[in-house]
């Protein structure tokens, strides 16, 4: 969608306006345009409790029913309530890797729908499009799909096997971008935008709505330059969706931007298509605990290129993702957190160069590193400085330092929100107003059931922004916010119906007359 070419947005007001197009912003599309769920008669859910209080209502829409009750009793993965309660209903047992059917169905209706804009920069899905392609997700493939379209039997359609219930982020991107189609979510949909402001303005009825600002790009045509033209929408809420891919994460540390210093996966990868790293390099130093250092531990372990790992959390933290994670569900992830516990570098020995190391385990099992040849993990340690010849220095406990000759030194330690069109880039929203927007350590403050900001009426946010990094719980904050909404559109018109009836009164008693 030209948003410049649609008159009906330059003055009108929408209901909603959604700042990113990835899996949140898709699946609020989705439960905005008319698609209700609802407990199925012949529904069964493993959980007691909420089997109990779903029949109570079975005959009401989701919509229409009081979460924060819906919610009690349901335990799960995500410290936020309704999207423990969405995932138990979507995936009954999921965490077993079982594939139980969902007690809910979906009906179309239509008369529900809330007319809203989603925005984004790029086609749907989101940062899906950015990742690399052939590596496989974290998530089951049903724990990645959206209500409507199964994505393993989407899977089954393009590919002659699926061998395993891992989808690649290529096939992940490709399956939001066809749900939007599918589901006939695309006439809201206005891609290649990227917002530049979202603020309060009044209007001349008093009315205090959400003005969003930016500019969108037109697509080639023949004859024609692609051409960036401004835009702007008014809105009585707006969805922040925006995901957390924008700015990696820094150390802060001397020698950061130096030239063997990277901050992204892609630039490892970069580095082995190129063939700059192979097996004859010196060390790789990845730094971080996350899944996507384990990624690039892989990645450079399956090169034969040595590596050095250093992470401030001790390897049995409960706080570490591997901890959290079942180890039949993810065996190379478990690979790396055995790597971590198994392969350590003890403070006070000597550092043997991992490069001298022989790429298989000794027979004899002479080496103290034989378990995993050329792999070493620092523990409690965090990086002092970079040196320009190559060279990384590390603390450990107690201040002992050591320092390591590396070809290449990974930051992965997380991303940071781009929320620039916001004032103060979103600070104030935070639940610490005086830290940075960070989705780990300083999230949005929202209500927890409706997930509208505490300090913003009429501002949501929804996915990584919240703390959820797992598109199987993001669903749940789209459930929350597309039934306050619908709750505020509901009271709009009773008021407005009100309001018309007792100007109609009003007319009928000014034309009456009074008789002697």
């Amino acid at each position: 969608m030209d948003i410049f070419k649609e008159n009906t947005f330059s003055d009108d007001v929408l209901p909603v306006v959604i700042v990113g197009n990835g899996p949140s912003g898709i699946c609020l599309s989705y439960l905005l345009s008319g698609y209700t769920p609802y407990c199925s008669p012949d529904g069964f859910h493993p959980n007691p409790i909420l089997r109990n209080k779903l029949a109570e209502n079975h005959h009401l829409s989701l919509f229409d029913q009081d979460l924060e009750y819906l919610c009690e009793g349901v335990e799960g993965r995500s410290s936020n309530p309704v999207a423990v309660l969405f995932d138990a209903l979507l995936l009954p047992d999921g965490d077993f890797g079982v594939d139980c059917a969902s007690p809910l169905i979906w009906r179309y209706e239509p008369q529900r729908a809330t007319p809203h804009l989603v925005l984004g920069k790029g086609p749907p899905g989101g940062a899906w499009h950015a990742m690399e392609g052939s590596m496989l997700t974290l998530s089951l493939a049903n724990w990645m799909e959206l209500p409507g379209i199964k994505l393993k039997d989407w899977m089954r359609d393009k590919r002659k096997n699926v061998r395993n219930d891992r989808a690649t982020p290529a096939e992940i991107a490709s399956y939001y971008q066809h749900y939007v189609s599918e589901m006939g979510l695309e006439k809201s949909f206005a891609c290649g935008t990227t917002v530049t402001s979202v603020h309060r303005v009044s209007l001349e009825s008093a009315h205090s709505v959400w003005k969003i600002q930016g500019i969108q790009r037109t697509a080639k045509v023949e004859g024609k330059e692609e051409m960036e033209v401004p835009f702007s929408v008014y809105a009585e809420n707006v969805v922040l969706a925006t995901g957390t891919h924008d700015i990696p994460a820094r150390l802060g540390v001397e020698g950061e931007n130096l030239h063997f210093v990277c901050h992204s996966f892609w630039e490892l990868e970069a580095a082995i298509s190129s063939g700059r790293l192979d097996r004859a390099s010196e060390p790789v130093l990845v730094v971080g605990a996350g899944l996507t250092a384990a990624d690039a531990v892989l990645a450079a372990h399956h090169l034969n290129t040595p590596v050095y790992h250093a992470f401030r959390r001790p390897v049995n933290d409960p706080a570490l993702i591997f901890n959290q994670l079942p180890k039949l569900l993810y065996p190379e992830y478990h690979k790396v957190h055995q790597m971590m516990s198994q392969q350590q570098h003890k403070l006070g020995e000597a550092l043997e160069n991992l490069s001298n190391q022989p790429l298989t385990s000794p027979a004899d099992g002479t080496s103290p590193y034989n378990s995993y040849p050329g792999y070493l993990s620092f523990p409690k340690h965090h990086v002092v400085a970079f040196k320009p010849d190559g060279k990384c220095v590390l603390e450990g406990e107690g201040g002992l330092q050591t320092v390591l000759q590396v070809s290449m030194a990974l930051i992965l330690i997380g991303a940071h929100p781009n929320l620039s069109f916001l004032s103060e880039h979103g600070r104030l929203l935070g639940l610490n107003p005086e830290e940075p927007v960070s989705c780990r350590r300083n999230p949005l403050d929202v209500d927890p059931y409706t997930y509208e900001s505490m300090k913003e009426p009429g501002m949501y946010a929804i996915g990584p922004l919240v703390g959820e990094n797992f598109v199987r719980f993001l669903k749940g904050g789209a459930l929350a916010i597309a039934c306050d909404i619908a709750r505020k559109q509901k009271t709009k018109r009773q008021s407005a119906t009100e309001s018309s009836n007792t100007n109609s009164l009003n007319i009928e008693l000014t034309n009456c007359t009074l008789e002697a």
